[in-house]
């Protein structure tokens, strides 16, 4: 069964979400199948792992309306996309879309990288679901990378299509630390600067924290950052670093106290099985995927209590308690494996080409063999 995986969503210069899920299970899909992936532009190809390629159009040109006719000569069984927007009129081929969550319903201001003529159809599409039932029924199977956003897709009947789970996982390789050589009294924070992500309650909090010093990681806009700089309490200790490294990332989560998001909806937290592969504790807002996610190894908080989230900092800092969460952390993050859901796809991808096959009529590459 000859895979082709759509890396168009890849970024150029760094890994957000999207992008690092759809190379990691690339990357590890290829080891067990005949994987080969779509770009769209050349310089996706340094995040991205060495299997072969074909270059396309963007997948935000008005070309990707019929982008099957390129991708039907590639003689792919089926097409697996990250996302759910990938043209599909006139295919030949089954097909695997993804839906990693519905949090721009609840809040629709869309990423600013987007064009602002897509930024407009975002909202637009937002203000109701049959549109997301449009895109997710052209589908054979839809997958989508936690059972928090398997049941939104049940619970709002979003399609009539199988809905299978290809969750995301932690980096491979990565070393826990050593709890006994204690923490730094820093805080980090990994992800964006969106209103959802609730960075507001946290610098808030640092009211309380005098001692410790906020991380912000991710860049962000000079407009964004002068509204959170405008919320930091008098004395409070907060360093904005626009953007880490890989390593950078890596060498902080060594030594803070612990990882924090407070985000009121995400399709899965990444961030916080990152930390947790580390040995590195976790303060998370109370809500249905970072339970599912985090388990009992995260201290939850509600989202709106700056003081809930300054308590939780400082249980941790008994060097019992820390101790305790840095170890089941560790045990929490081996929960999830690109492996496990390299073989998830697989699964998935095998469904739809036997989905497909299966109706009458359907010209599809499997049936002239």
């Amino acid at each position: 069964m000859k895979i082709l995986i759509d890396a168009r969503f890849t970024r150029l210069d760094h890994h957000d979400g999207i992008s690092r899920y759809g190379a990691s299970l690339i990357a590890a899909t290829a080891r067990i199948a005949d994987v080969s992936m779509l770009i769209s532009d050349v310089r996706q190809l340094a995040l991205l792992p060495d299997v072969p390629y074909t270059l396309i159009s963007s997948p935000l040109s008005p070309a990707e309306l019929f982008v099957s006719g390129r991708v039907n000569k590639l003689g792919a069984d089926v097409v697996v996309c990250p996302m759910q927007t990938m043209g599909s009129w006139g295919r030949k081929y089954a097909l695997v879309l993804t839906l990693h969550d519905l949090i721009y319903y609840e809040h629709p201001a869309p990423p600013g990288f987007l064009p602002a003529p897509v930024r407009i159809l975002w909202r637009l599409y937002h203000k109701a679901y049959w549109p997301q039932r449009l895109l997710l029924n052209r589908a054979d199977v839809v997958a989508t990378i936690s059972s928090t956003t398997a049941a939104l897709i049940s619970k709002y009947r979003l399609t009539r299509r199988p809905v299978r789970i290809v969750g995301n996982a932690p980096q491979p390789g990565l070393s826990p630390r050593d709890p006994g050589t204690g923490a730094d009294k820093t805080l980090l924070y990994m992800g964006s600067f969106m209103p959802y992500k609730n960075v507001e309650t946290m610098i808030r909090g640092m009211a309380e924290l005098p001692d410790l010093t906020l991380h912000l990681l991710s860049r962000i806009t000079p407009e964004r950052r002068t509204e959170l700089e405008a919320l930091a309490p008098a004395g409070a200790s907060i360093v904005f670093h626009n953007g880490v490294t890989d390593a950078e990332y890596e060498a902080l989560l060594a030594r803070t106290t612990a990882l924090i998001s407070l985000s009121r909806a995400e399709g899965y937290g990444l961030p916080l099985v990152e930390a947790m592969s580390h040995g590195t504790p976790v303060i998370a807002s109370d809500i249905p995927i970072f339970r599912e996610v985090g388990g009992d190894a995260v201290s939850y908080v509600h989202p709106d209590s700056p003081a809930e989230f300054a308590a939780a900092v400082r249980k941790l800092e008994d060097p019992g308690l820390w101790k305790e969460r840095s170890r089941r952390s560790v045990e929490r993050a081996a929960d999830f494996s690109w492996d496990e859901s390299a073989r998830r796809l697989l699964e998935a991808a095998e469904e739809a080409v036997a989905l497909r096959r299966a109706v009458p009529g359907k010209r599809f590459p499997g049936n002239a063999r």
